[in-house]
């Protein structure tokens, strides 16, 4: 007996050993590197030709440094801490509106006061030009320039000069700045044959507590099924997410486990408290948007077979962070400790970020990923996101809308919009507002009288084309058909685009228009009425049996 026990002791003598050994090497080459940069910068601060700024070479050396980990770990100066308040609670402060550039004006001017927020209470419009912010002249300024003198602390008083371009008037207000934050919920509401329909954007803050009170209200209004609208949503407090989970999943349920390096960084979070429903039928909306604590609450509806998820594949963020590990002089680091792993024992996350090569990265190939099973028994996958049990890709947008809406190639959809809230001090309501036929031909040849052009693809991909040929030595005996081509594509006809793009364009125009009188609120219920997400949604919820068919595991 003693002859068998002699050759396990060793054997565990000699591992422990060589992991002292390992652990030696590692702290010795930690010690080597940080001597090796704190002697270089002593020689550059000693020898070099100009005067360092130790903020500026230093901070340099620490961003490499990170930028070759995750994109998620990320280092906060004293003089930044504010940005770190902000990503941890979502709030700011200031008037709550958006601000652009206007490229003909050379100004910048509001483009969206916020519902409730100091911007809308005080009269601000969109496209108003800033002029001046108390004594200091803004018709010169950058947008961060101008966005950073509308920010301050809260409850500070300033003066804001504007000129109104439907009236041509300049007008002061006098705002006070208050704690900017962004709803958790811009929309919910009821839907036709008893579903009700929230939209979250974030996990950010204290999003559970609103949650909470549009689904009661949703139920009191009738509703016996669920559209869950994550889309968008990058995700926020991993506790707030298993709270929200907690309101269609029992209490004692294990939901997310996370697993790092150190023992602070394991644990498991479960449902704490009892649910409101946990038979009413709940569809969850996502798209390549969808991350971190979105994916846990879709992924875990998903893995204990609560719901069905609809919509393209989400972004695959499955590392956890402490958003505030102290450090020296007030800095703060946020810092990746952890992978989560979901119900069904799998981690989603989608990217391997290498330590070495400077931040390279790679996604994990489908060929690469494991089976893991829900509680029906459903196969999931690890590795690249939740896969939505329905895939609906959404609709492509057409060059030309594309490039109507960047905010850095023209503002004919901006002075049209301007125009028309000048004219119409009221609208329809959001869910029924359309722009009429005449309403569109103006806009369209404001736009062709601007001169509006773009980009377009047919002429890239021409080019490229004809310099293959030309490579590959047919060119000249095609000559004929590529003049022919060449003549329909370089027929640039904006007003014909107008026409064939106009169902598409005209949805922008009307978000847009939507937004000035209704403001985010009424942006999202007027674009559920061709979202065709949504429509396959409730056609689920109103087919009979078509729920429970896409629960059940494939045979």
């Amino acid at each position: 007996m003693k002859r068998r026990i002699y050759p396990i002791i060793l054997l565990f003598c000699v591992s422990l050993g060589m992991h002292a050994q390992d652990v030696k090497n590692h702290n010795l080459e930690v010690a080597k590197n940080l001597e090796i940069f704190n002697a270089i910068y002593k020689n550059l601060d000693l020898m070099y030709v100009d005067t360092l700024d130790a903020n500026t070479v230093i901070g340099t050396g620490i961003k490499a440094m990170l930028n070759s980990l995750d994109p998620y770990t990320e280092y906060y100066s004293e003089e930044n801490q504010k940005d770190l308040k902000m990503l941890m609670t979502g709030k700011y402060a200031g008037i709550g509106a958006l601000v652009r550039y206007h490229q003909k004006k050379k100004h910048v001017v509001i483009e969206e006061p916020y519902a409730g927020m100091p911007a809308a209470q005080v009269g601000l419009r969109k496209g108003d030009v800033i002029l001046q912010i108390d004594d200091t002249i803004m018709t010169d300024k950058t947008v961060n320039y101008v966005s950073s003198h509308l920010r301050g602390d809260p409850g500070t008083t300033f003066v804001l000069q504007i000129l109104r371009p439907s009236t041509g008037k300049k007008m002061t207000f006098k705002i006070t700045r208050q704690s900017i934050k962004m709803p958790e919920i811009p929309y919910y509401g009821m839907r036709s044959n008893g579903i009700g329909y929230i939209n979250l954007n974030t996990f950010t803050g204290e999003p559970a507590k609103p949650m909470r009170r549009a689904f009661l209200d949703l139920k009191k209004q009738g509703a016996t099924k669920l559209i869950l609208d994550l889309r968008g949503n990058g995700g926020g407090s991993l506790s707030e997410c298993v709270d929200i989970a907690n309101m269609w999943i029992p209490k004692g349920v294990t939901l997310v486990e996370t697993k790092g390096k150190i023992r602070r960084a394991n644990s498991n979070y479960e449902t704490r408290l009892e649910p409101i429903d946990t038979v009413m039928p709940i569809i969850v909306l996502v798209n390549d948007e969808t991350a971190s604590a979105s994916e846990i609450v879709s992924g875990s509806i998903q893995d204990l077979d609560r719901g069905i998820i609809i919509g393209t594949r989400t972004y695959g963020k499955g590392l956890v962070q402490i958003p505030n590990v102290e450090l020296p002089y007030n800095a703060n680091l946020k810092l990746t400790t952890a992978k989560y792993y979901i119900p069904s024992g799998r981690c989603i996350q989608a990217i391997n970020y290498k330590h070495t090569g400077g931040g390279y990265k790679e996604y994990v190939p489908d060929s690469l990923t494991h089976v893991f099973y829900t509680k029906n028994g459903r196969e999931v996958r690890d590795g690249g996101g939740i896969k939505p049990d329905i895939e609906v890709k959404p609709d492509t947008m057409a060059n030309i809308t594309l490039y109507l809406d960047r905010l850095d190639s023209t503002e004919v959809m901006l002075d049209y919009v301007v125009d028309y809230i000048a004219k119409h001090p009221t609208i329809a309501a959001a869910k029924d507002f359309h722009l009429t036929d005449a309403d569109y031909e103006e806009f369209k040849q404001r736009v062709v009288k601007a001169g509006f052009t773009y980009d377009q693809v047919s002429k890239k991909q021409y080019d490229e084309l004809v310099k293959v040929a030309k490579f590959e030595g047919y060119y000249e005996d095609a000559l004929a058909e590529f003049e022919a081509l060449k003549t329909k594509i370089d027929h640039h006809d904006v007003s014909r685009d107008l026409d064939r793009h106009r169902t598409e364009i005209q949805h922008m125009l009307e978000q847009d228009i939507i937004g000035v009188y209704y403001y985010q609120a009424g942006q999202v219920e007027a674009a559920l009425e061709y979202d065709k997400t949504i429509q396959e949604a409730e056609r689920i919820l109103n087919t009979p049996g078509e729920y429970e068919r896409i629960l059940s595991p494939k045979k």
